[in-house]
């Protein structure tokens, strides 16, 4: 669903309120406390739409408590907007730009971005099948002034932000920031995202070395500048390193370390619903807490 979608669909913010009600309540609605169902709408002179009360703890809420919206006085509708926007932006997108298009501040932007980002963060299932495993290297800003902005993000270096991960092959992908890129730390990453049953496919990094103790890993050795063998290759992960990298050239130039994880979350989750025909759906529900 585009912007222009948006509008059309959720012309008010009644029309929003509606849409989220249906979403996260469908047709029943409950009290965020104490989950109560014992709860009546709250409707006085025409105002308060979309304020419930619960008869049974005698509190008072909207359908965006406990949600990303939670406290908000931007406008649904931006909210929905902002939404459409980051899911279709393939590489991600700035608060700046997002400022621009929705006509924010860039601060108001960046909180409302933030949120939405934080939803993205992926589940924690195990992989299966023939999964590859690669770290890469993005870089980082440690404060105002003193950020780095290079032709082109990554390479070891005290500098720069190291990320593991792992991905299914036509399948998904799961990715974190990791202090070091030891064996100890990798196999923990290992241990907690992949079926032991799977075939792990991995380059000659001896940080794998621990993995091949539970799961069956066949290797491909770069430094003799082979890069498929078979069915043997990382491929794939690499191509979901170059999506994260063309995010960082071509809209933020450096993540910070305090917030450099719900960008990984933010590619991750986009990498993962790549195949679904109904993105905005899909994420709505996350949004407001229905699994």
């Amino acid at each position: 669903m585009n912007v222009l979608e948006i509008a059309r669909k959720f012309p008010t913010q009644e029309s929003c309120i509606v849409h989220l009600e249906r979403v996260k309540w469908q047709g029943s609605p409950y009290c965020p406390f104490c989950k109560s169902d014992n709860v009546v709408r709250r409707i006085k002179n025409n105002e308060g739409v979309g304020r419930w009360n619960c008869r049974k703890c005698l509190s008072a809420f909207k359908v965006t408590s406990g949600t990303i919206f939670q406290g908000t006085k931007i406008p649904l509708q931006k909210w929905f907007a902002a939404i459409a926007i980051l899911l279709n932006a393939k590489k991600s997108v700035s608060s700046h730009q997002l400022a621009r298009d929705l006509d924010l501040n860039q601060k108001t932007a960046w909180f409302l971005a933030t949120r939405i980002r934080r939803a993205m963060k992926s589940d924690s299932s195990f992989l299966k099948g023939i999964v590859e495993a690669d770290e890469t290297y993005i870089p980082q800003a440690h404060g105002p002034g003193k950020s780095r902005r290079r032709k082109r993000p990554g390479g070891r270096s005290r500098k720069n932000q190291a990320v593991v991960g792992v991905v299914e092959r036509d399948g998904e992908v799961r990715a974190e920031l990791t202090p070091r890129v030891t064996a100890a730390l990798i196999n923990d990453f290992l241990r907690r995202n992949i079926d032991p049953r799977a075939i792990l496919m991995s380059d000659e990094f001896p940080g794998y070395n621990e993995a091949r103790d539970w799961v069956q890993n066949l290797r491909i050795n770069h430094s003799t500048g082979e890069y498929v063998d078979g069915i043997i290759h990382t491929n794939t992960i690499e191509g979901f390193w170059s999506l994260v990298k063309r995010a960082i050239l071509g809209q933020h130039h450096h993540y910070t370390m305090e917030h450099a994880a719900m960008y990984i979350d933010e590619a991750s989750y986009k990498y993962n619903t790549r195949k679904s025909e109904t993105p905005f759906a899909d994420f709505m529900q996350r949004a407001v807490g229905v699994n």
